[in-house]
């Protein structure tokens, strides 16, 4: 089976868990994902199976959508719920406007210092991997874009927002920042990922309808079109044996395809494209 699925992770499974699972299903060890997602979230996964794992590269960087709940009155190391507690203040009240102030201001592109516990690697080792050995080291900063913020609900003990931000942006990271320039501290309790790209979350379906057989199968094609534009190539031996070809066009990359199915992802060079990586 060469197929994407547009998976609705449940909170406490891993990323992983979602994939060994899948795995059983369709009796297959060709099957791979595009973005995790940390054990308390839930929301939108992009799963691929067989000959689709081939595009895994191409369809990572899109910016996504979530929906984040914090707490007041404390921060773990972690920076969610799942953590130990290392910092605590007094719950402050803040108003509607206050908050909304706060999440306006962040609608910027800004350096994001990741969480210790990412897996960011610093001189070739995982960042928990550091947290866990109690082993101190110099985090670097990346650069985030945040598009869009807006809060849903609030009260005395936290509130709710919706984020729409690039990728590589750290969702509880963002939580702690917004907590400082609020002057208190927060944490996430509450993540839920609902879009990547223009796969929202009612597109996805269920791990336990996908056992039961009940699912959306989607094509390879239609998942590399969110990234690249196409190129429909005469001569599908000259791609199959990954030749360089003349094609006038301005694109960076391209998906060459015959009879409209995806067969290779092609990138410009001098005077011609060259293949990247075949798919067939």
């Amino acid at each position: 089976m060469d197929t994407v699925l547009f998976v609705n992770k449940k909170p406490g499974m891993t990323s992983f868990d979602v994939c060994y699972k899948l795995r059983k299903v369709f009796n297959t060890k060709s099957i791979g994902h595009t973005g995790t997602l940390d054990p308390m979230a839930e929301g939108v996964m992009i799963i691929l199976i067989g000959k689709a794992t081939k595009i895994n590269q191409f369809v990572v960087g899109h910016d996504k959508e979530y929906i984040a709940t914090l707490e007041y009155g404390y921060e773990t190391d972690t920076l969610d719920k799942e953590g130990k507690v290392t910092k605590t203040c007094d719950v402050k009240k803040y108003t509607e406007e206050e908050i909304v102030k706060v999440l306006k201001a962040f609608e910027k592109a800004y350096d994001q210092l990741p969480p210790l516990t990412s897996a960011i690697k610093v001189d070739g080792k995982k960042l928990y991997e550091y947290q866990r050995k109690g082993i101190e080291v110099e985090v670097p900063k990346r650069e985030v874009t945040i598009y869009r913020n807006e809060l849903i609900k609030c009260d005395d003990k936290g509130f709710t927002f919706k984020s729409h931000v690039s990728s590589g942006t750290y969702i509880r990271a963002l939580v702690r920042d917004i907590m400082q320039e609020l002057g208190g501290l927060g944490t996430l309790t509450a993540l839920k990922r609902t879009k990547v790209a223009d796969i929202s979350i009612n597109d996805c379906d269920d791990i336990d309808d996908i056992t039961e057989g009940n699912y959306h199968a989607h094509d390879i094609l239609d998942v590399l079109k969110m990234s690249y534009a196409t190129y429909e190539y005469p001569d599908i031996k000259d791609i199959k044996n990954g030749k360089r070809i003349k094609i006038d066009s301005d694109q960076k990359r391209l998906v060459i395809t015959g009879g409209g199915k995806a067969l290779a992802v092609y990138e410009a060079e001098d005077d011609r494209y060259r293949c990247v990586r075949g798919l067939f």
